[in-house]
């Protein structure tokens, strides 16, 4: 059975040792750690201990940060994203991030086993970004299963 690829990207408001994204950098392992225990949680891309994955870069942007996980369903993260103390941080994004022009989320079936790299997720984002949703990328929308995302308020811009 397949797994769920799921990479979001942000670009943060100041360098990580910057006081303005201090609360969020202090959360980051706490929230990750959450996320390993949850059931249907498969794979995550590490980074530098004590910086959650601050230090995978994209583009040499010291300020872009990502995070790539695999889960073993759709209901798996979403009871992750929308159930735990997770969505509290999501809602208050706009604190830590810019509000970037491009969509920050993109989410893709995997075979199970499979670790998809960072450049692989890029490419789907730029994929989405391009085509829209189908079978090689898609956010939320696409996904008939997804009914957190649809019962939450804070699924409004969501991809």
């Amino acid at each position: 059975m397949p797994h769920l690829a799921q990479l979001n990207v942000g670009r943060l408001v100041a360098e990580t040792d910057d006081p303005r994204v201090a609360e969020f950098m202090a959360a980051l392992d706490r929230v990750n750690g959450l996320a390993k225990r949850m059931p249907g949680y498969v794979w995550m891309m590490e980074g530098s201990e004590g910086l959650g994955n601050t230090e995978t870069k994209i583009g040499g942007d010291p300020r872009f940060v990502s995070n790539l996980t695999v889960w073993d369903s759709v209901e798996a993260l979403e009871r992750f994203v929308w159930g735990t103390i997770h969505r509290r941080f999501y809602e208050r994004r706009v604190e830590w991030f810019e509000v970037l022009s491009g969509l920050r989320l993109v989410m893709w079936w995997v075979p199970e086993g499979h670790r998809p790299t960072l450049e692989e997720g890029l490419e789907r984002l730029a994929h989405l970004e391009g085509q829209g949703d189908g079978d090689h990328a898609f956010g939320w929308r696409h996904l008939p299963q997804a009914r957190l995302w649809r019962e939450r308020a804070c699924a409004r811009g969501a991809a």
